[in-house]
């Protein structure tokens, strides 16, 4: 996978965590603080996408969306969070096209600062669901 500054890792050990759970649970959090989510279960992870939605956010960035992706087994896995482009009909396309395209983009320094800013909330409600 291609690694970026705007993406931030979690590692998670010993927590025996359902990873089809966990990301159904992250993706339940999101809606209810407001993100439209999509989720699709691929071989190599989950991914779950969440946008805000809004006037402004539709005219400027409609495509950029917040991707986390879930690698791993139960006892030993990680949970990667980064800006990325909406993908319509997450479920159907090759997971090889995401991972490698569209997945996590880089972004400019004022948005960047604004998606290290939100990468960290979520990062911690993350970790607030895994315990």
């Amino acid at each position: 996978m291609i690694k970026l500054v705007s993406e931030k890792v979690i590692r998670f050990q010993n927590k025996n965590k359902d990873l089809d759970q966990l990301a159904q649970q992250i993706s339940k959090r999101l809606q209810s603080e407001g993100y439209k989510t999509q989720y699709a279960n691929h071989f190599l992870g989950r991914v779950v996408q969440a946008q805000k939605s809004g006037i402004l956010r539709d005219i400027i960035t409609a495509d950029r969306a917040f991707t986390i992706l879930i690698t791993g087994d139960p006892n030993d896995f990680g949970v990667h969070i980064g800006i990325g482009k909406w993908v319509q009909n997450l479920a159907v396309v090759a997971v090889e096209t995401i991972l490698l395209s569209v997945l996590f983009l880089a972004v400019d320094v004022p948005e960047m600062l604004w998606t290290r800013h939100i990468e960290g909330e979520i990062a911690k409600e993350i970790t607030q669901i895994v315990g």
